[in-house]
């Protein structure tokens, strides 16, 4: 065999670095420069009529700025900007800034929302340069433990920020309320059980976004009441259509007082598990079946129907269970006065409850009391990845007439006579 196919057919050692890895490494800082320079390359060339009393033109390339690395979930990737130079007077002067590198930036948005969701996972402060290097590779170490401590400081400010923005050019149409239960003691008075209190909404454009996210007890209508009015203070001056959640919140009582025309819709999933909560385990599959026939009936006669069958079946030997549900019967059909498209989002709270599943992951790794401050940043920059990936309200378009006070009956808009 010789030398050149010995080459060709030689495999590379467990020590050496993934060759696709260094492919793609390497055609991200290509596609970055060609990127960078195109951008310069506009911006100047935007300009190239200023010119001064000798024809000279005013605004040029100037070489390049110094070298820097972008921490990215490839590795990191060195990169140089080209340096723009203006030679107007300073009142005409313009400073370029890429919007495609920005100055400050050291690391990519993807590697930041990394970051908090290691945290979450149950990756320690001290850990965090180990694990970015088992999934990045060797050149990802350079986040130290200091680093992360001042990055979570950072996102605690974020969230106190985005905790006072202002509302006033807000409006919610659906919102969905719930209290996450979590593991880790979060300097919580006595044996009183702490929680985050979290807040979603439905715009009029079908999105959902996140509202509120503050620390409190579940069962408290005082501190729901406190998030209703802050949120009011800020500028959100509509009531929402209608409000979902556990019938066990404090909320409801809350938001009588607060959002007054609210409409309360049961979430099927905390009502489900209530009931069921009464019934001897035997007879779940049967009940659960049952259950389901109502809250997926095509109308709400038939579920009114089916209701009553549940009610005729079990009401004799289990009528805690049947209270339960008949108790919130109103509050647990009201979807059935909005569109059908927005049913499966109107049933339950799931938004929330998916959301926060990776949350109690972390929290039940966390040993000992944590700040309040860290665990609503966490919570905060979990949320606001996570935010992207939300599914908008099928039938978008119908919000509009659910604004304007349109009747729906069994989620069918109701012709004039």
């Amino acid at each position: 065999m010789d030398h050149a196919t010995k080459k060709i057919v030689e495999f590379p050692s467990e020590s050496s670095e993934d060759v696709l890895t260094t492919i793609l490494r390497d055609g991200a800082r290509q596609l970055l420069t060609q990127a960078i320079q195109d951008e310069v390359a506009g911006y100047v060339g935007a300009r190239e009529d200023l010119l001064d009393e000798e024809g000279r033109r005013q605004v040029v390339r100037n070489g390049y700025l110094p070298a820097r690395t972008i921490q990215t979930p490839m590795g990191d990737v060195p990169v140089k900007q080209p340096r723009v130079r203006d030679r107007r007077p300073g009142a005409e002067r313009e400073k370029f800034e890429s919007s495609i590198l920005p100055p400050y930036l050291r690391r990519t948005r993807s590697l930041e929302e990394l970051l908090p969701w290691l945290y979450l996972k149950g990756i320690s402060t001290g850990d965090f340069s180990d694990a970015l290097q088992a999934l990045l590779g060797p050149e990802a170490g350079g986040l130290s433990a200091s680093t992360i401590t001042r990055l979570k400081a950072g996102w605690e400010d974020e969230q106190r920020d985005w905790a006072k923005r202002s509302l006033k050019s807000k409006r919610y149409v659906y919102v969905w309320a719930d209290g996450v239960y979590f593991n880790v003691r979060l300097e919580a008075p006595g044996n009183q059980r702490q929680c985050i209190l979290v807040l979603m909404g439905a715009t009029p454009e079908g999105r959902k976004e996140l509202i509120a996210v503050s620390d409190g007890y579940r069962e408290s209508e005082q501190s729901w009441k406190e998030i209703l009015l802050d949120l009011r203070s800020r500028g959100l001056a509509i009531d929402p259509k209608l409000a979902i959640g556990d019938g066990a919140l404090g909320f409801w009582a809350a938001v009588r007082k607060v959002w007054r025309s609210t409409r309360e819709q049961r979430c099927w999933v905390h009502k489900t598990a209530n009931v069921l909560n009464r019934m001897p385990k035997a007879l779940h599959a049967k009940a659960k079946g049952m259950l389901h026939d109502i809250w997926m009936a095509e109308t709400k006669t038939a579920a009114e129907r089916a209701l009553a069958l549940f009610a005729e079946v079990f009401d004799a030997k289990y009528p805690g269970a049947v209270e339960c549900i008949r108790k919130d019967r109103d509050a647990l059909l009201a979807f059935y006065d909005f569109p059908a498209e927005h049913w499966r989002h109107l049933r339950t709270s799931n938004p929330i409850e998916s959301t926060f599943a990776t949350v109690r992951l972390r929290t039940n790794k966390t040993k000992g009391s944590g700040s309040r401050a860290a665990c609503l940043a966490m919570v905060f920059k979990l949320t606001q990845a996570a935010q992207k990936r939300w599914r908008a309200l099928n039938g978008s378009k119908l919000v509009a007439d659910v604004i304007e006070g349109v009747t729906f009956v069994d989620g069918l808009r109701k012709m004039a006579a």
